[in-house]
C-alpha cells in the first residue's frame, strides 16, 4: 500500500497565491486511510485554511531552512480569517510534524498555529497517549497561541521556533511534556504558559527564551517540572513564574538548575506591565511553591540590545508563602537593580544560603 503522499500529486502549488486547502487535506485524508504514512511538502509556499489531521502514526514532512525572518523552504500560509488555527491534530495519535513552517499571517483573532484540543472535540476515551512530535518546524505571525495545547497527554517539541505570535509561544494544559532546544522570541503572552488548570511531569531543557510579554516560562498549577539549561533573556515579566494564588496551592516537585536570567522584568516603550506591576520586574517568582529547589543558575541585569529602554530587575528572586524549597548556590554579580530575594509571607521551612552577587552600580 503506497505510504508517501506528496500534496502536489493531490494538486497543491507552492506560489504564495493558489489555495492549497483542498489538495493538501486530501493528502493527510490519504495517509489517515491508509493506516498512517509520510504527507510530503515540497519546497513552496501554500496558502491554505484549517487544516485537520487524523488517524495513527502521519507524518507531515517539509524542508526546514527558516529563521528569525524566514518561514523556511516548506511552508504553510494562513489565507482564512475565520480560522481556527493552521493544524488541528486533535486525534492525530503519535503523529511526526518535521521541517514546516507555519504562519498565521496576522490574520483574524485568537487562530493558532498547530492545536491539539480535546475539548473542542468530542472527547472518546482515550487509553492512550497522544504523543505529537514537532520537530525542525517554525510557527509565526498567529494572533493566537504557536503552540495550543489542551488536554494533552505527552508531547516532545524540539529544535523549533515559535514567534512573533500574539499569544504565548507554547500554551499547554495536560502532562508529559518534553520541550527542548527550541527558541521563543516575541510571543506576547509568553514563551511557555501553563497558566490553565493543571499540568504535570514537564522537562524543559535547552531553549532559548526571550523578548516575550509577561514572562519567559509561565506555570501555575504545576507538578513534577524540570527547568534546566534554559536561556532566559530580556522577557517582559519574570524568566519564570511558578504558582500563583492561594487557591493554586499544590505547585511542587519542581528542580530549576543550571539556567541564564538576563536582563528579564524588562520595560521598554511601549512594554511597560513590570512597572504597572512590579511583581513581575523579577527574574524568579515563586508563589505557593512546595518541594523546589533552585540552584546553580546565573543573573544578570540589563537594558535593550542598543542601550535604550530600562535596567532591570529590580529583584532577582520573589518568594511568597513558600514551604520546603532550596535557593541555594546561585550566582546574582550585578544581578538584580535593589534586592536580590524578596521574601513575602511564610517561608520559614525554606532554606536560603550561599547565593552571592551584588546590586548593579
Amino acid at each position: 500500500m503506497k505510504k508517501i503522499f506528496n500534496i502536489t500529486d493531490f494538486g497543491a502549488v507552492g506560489d504564495g497565491k493558489t489555495d492549497c486547502t483542498a489538495a493538501i487535506q486530501a493528502a493527510l485524508d490519504a495517509a489517515r486511510d491508509a493506516g498512517g504514512g509520510v504527507v510530503e511538502v515540497p519546497p513552496g509556499a501554500y496558502l491554505t485554511g484549517q487544516l485537520r489531521m487524523k488517524g495513527q502514526c502521519i507524518t507531515l514532512k517539509g524542508y526546514a531552512g527558516w529563521g528569525y525572518h524566514s518561514d523556511g523552504n516548506s511552508a504553510f500560509i494562513l489565507n482564512d480569517p475565520s480560522a481556527e488555527c493552521i493544524l488541528d491534530i486533535t486525534g492525530a495519535f503519535d503523529c511526526f510534524i518535521d521541517g514546516m513552517g507555519f504562519n498565521g499571517n496576522r490574520l483574524g483573532e485568537n487562530i493558532h498555529g498547530i492545536r491539539l484540543d480535546w475539548d473542542k472535540h468530542y472527547r472518546p476515551q482515550r487509553n492512550r497517549e497522544d504523543t505529537p512530535t514537532i520537530t525542525n518546524t517554525r510557527v509565526a505571525g498567529c494572533t493566537g497561541d504557536g503552540l495550543h495545547f489542551n488536554n494533552v497527554w505527552a508531547y516532545k517539541v524540539n529544535h523549533s521556533m515559535f514567534i512573533f505570535n500574539k499569544g504565548a509561544g507554547i500554551r499547554y494544559m495536560g502532562c508529559d511534556a518534553f520541550v527542548s532546544d527550541c527558541i521563543m522570541n516575541g510571543n506576547q503572552r509568553g514563551g511557555v504558559d501553563g497558566t490553565a488548570l493543571w499540568s504535570s511531569g514537564a522537562t524543559f531543557t535547552a531553549n532559548r527564551i526571550e523578548w516575550n510579554g509577561l514572562g519567559g516560562i509561565r506555570l501555575r498549577r504545576n507538578t513534577s517540572l524540570n527547568i534546566t539549561g534554559n536561556y532566559l533573556d530580556r522577557n517582559f515579566g519574570p524568566g519564570v513564574d511558578l504558582g500563583g494564588t492561594e487557591e493554586d496551592a499544590g505547585y511542587a516537585d519542581v528542580t530549576i538548575t543550571g539556567n541564564a536570567f538576563i536582563r528579564n522584568g524588562a520595560i521598554s516603550e511601549g512594554r511597560t506591565a513590570p512597572r504597572e506591576n512590579p511583581d513581575l520586574c523579577c527574574h524568579l517568582r515563586m508563589r505557593q511553591c512546595r518541594n523546589v529547589v533552585v540552584s546553580g543558575n546565573t543573573m544578570k541585569t540589563g537594558r535593550n540590545d542598543y542601550g535604550d529602554g530600562e535596567d532591570t530587575p529590580t529583584c532577582a528572586f520573589i518568594l511568597q508563602d513558600c514551604s520546603y524549597c532550596i535557593i541555594k548556590d546561585n550566582a546574582m554579580d550585578r544581578g538584580y537593580i535593589k534586592t536580590a530575594i524578596d521574601l513575602r509571607g511564610d517561608c520559614s521551612t525554606c532554606l536560603i544560603k550561599d547565593n552571592i552577587g551584588r546590586p548593579m552600580e
